[in-house]
């Protein structure tokens, strides 16, 4: 009995281990070991060819150009995340009647799948809004508008944060109900105004849930794929190709899956340093305040 509790917390984590060396460390492993090689997807056999597709990385312009449209497609969305919630998240917590259904009818395009979400705005965008346009004569209106690659990047950025912003607004919701009201009201009798009741009072209990928004918008923002494919396939002239969507093409369009799996190590590296630089940075902050 004592040797089985001596060993009790290795067997319980056993399993979580094993689904975690199945569906993330092995792909990751046989990702970066197809990544050495010329292997296209079909072929049996692949020669090794070391870091040549790496390399090919940094001088392919097409792979330049994603990057750029996936940063700034991912700041916007950190950027529009944060404030957006936390603006919702005040307005619902001065909301005394019917909270419940609020917080509920709010939370409802969480739970739609994103392609079909994508899809039915790809219908409204380039079917349903110009058809309206052209029976009131509005010129604007009556333009297919992800035919512009400006009006295509808002048009996305809209999309991901009509349905992505349920989740971060509910959790700004909670942080700001477990400010103490006892600090708040001797904040009002010492004469502080709601400006600097809310930045000396609130946003430090904010700033924990601040880090987790910022972390799950940079990593929602930089694997974008879901949204453009249904939307835009990357078009249009591909200003809205994300590097999750070129990857994707790189693999099952182009059967180019070794340069394909270069291109996937590479973004999860980008991810793991933004997520280590954030979370260090909120860190110093959250010590600070």
């Amino acid at each position: 009995m004592k040797t089985f509790n001596r060993y009790a917390h290795y067997l319980f984590t056993l399993p979580a281990l094993l689904l975690y060396a199945v569906f993330f460390l092995y792909p990751m492993v046989n990702g970066f070991l197809y990544s050495l090689s010329d292997w296209d997807g079909l072929s049996k056999t692949s020669h090794f060819i070391g870091v040549d597709n790496y390399v090919r990385l940094v001088q392919d312009d097409r792979i330049l150009s994603s990057l750029g449209f996936t940063f700034k497609y991912a700041l916007g969305l950190i950027v529009l995340t944060v404030v957006l919630a936390v603006v919702i998240a005040l307005l619902l917590n001065r909301v005394r009647r019917f909270q419940s259904f609020y917080r509920t009818t709010y939370f409802f395009p969480a739970v739609l799948s994103m392609i079909t979400v994508g899809l039915i705005f790809n219908q409204l965008f380039s079917q349903a809004l110009p058809a309206f346009g052209k029976a009131v004569g509005s010129d604007m209106l009556s333009r297919n508008l992800l035919s512009n690659p400006d009006l295509a990047f808002f048009g996305l950025l809209f999309v991901s944060l009509w349905q992505g912003l349920a989740i971060p607004t509910l959790l700004f919701l909670a942080a700001l109900q477990s400010v103490p009201k006892d600090l708040l009201e001797a904040a009002s009798l010492d004469g502080a105004t709601p400006w600097q009741r809310f930045r000396s009072v609130v946003i430090p209990f904010l700033i924990p849930t601040l880090n987790i928004v910022v972390i799950l918008s940079a990593k929602s923002g930089l694997t974008a794929f879901d949204y453009i494919m249904a939307m835009t396939g990357g078009g249009p002239g591909r200003t809205t190709e994300s590097v999750g969507l070129l990857v994707y093409n790189f693999a099952f369009q182009e059967f180019k899956f070794s340069y394909a799996s270069s291109l996937a190590i590479v973004l999860f590296v980008i991810i793991a340093i933004v997520s280590i630089v954030q979370i260090r940075s909120m860190s110093r902050l959250e010590v600070n305040a």
